[in-house]
């Protein structure tokens, strides 16, 4: 996820976009099976392929690890992941928050059949950490 800042980075040199993300993705613990999320810095000026930049951070949010006996169907994961980014925007849940909480809807979703049955609602103690 890039977030965009509100303050022009001018003075700070330009960082590429790609190996940003490859340094940020080297830096997530892969053993842990819960979502996380890992930050670059604030404010830099990040391009992409030379063409373009923007000033911000780039955010990098990991999936859950779904043991393959737990794994149903991923029927609407991917709209239940989206969902959950729109319920952390309505509710102005920061970024670090929010994507790991969207994966773990999404999560939750992929144990159960079908693309609504498994939804988890806000209640539910498997998002009580969120």
């Amino acid at each position: 996820m890039l977030e965009r800042s509100s303050t022009d980075a001018s003075e700070a040199g330009e960082i590429d976009a790609e190996a940003l993300f490859e340094s940020l993705e080297k830096s997530i613990d892969q053993s842990s099976t819960i979502p996380k999320c890992v930050a670059s810095k604030s404010n830099l000026r990040i391009s992409a392929d030379g063409v373009s930049s923007i000033s911000g951070r780039l955010l990098l949010g990991t999936a859950e690890v779904i043991p393959p006996g737990e794994l149903v169907d991923t029927t609407g994961a991917g709209d239940a992941f989206i969902g959950a980014v729109l319920y952390g925007l309505c509710t102005s849940m920061p970024p670090e928050r929010m994507l790991p909480f969207a994966a773990r809807v999404a999560g939750c979703g992929c144990r159960g059949l079908g693309a609504r049955t498994s939804l988890p609602h806000r209640a539910d103690p498997r998002l009580a950490g969120y």
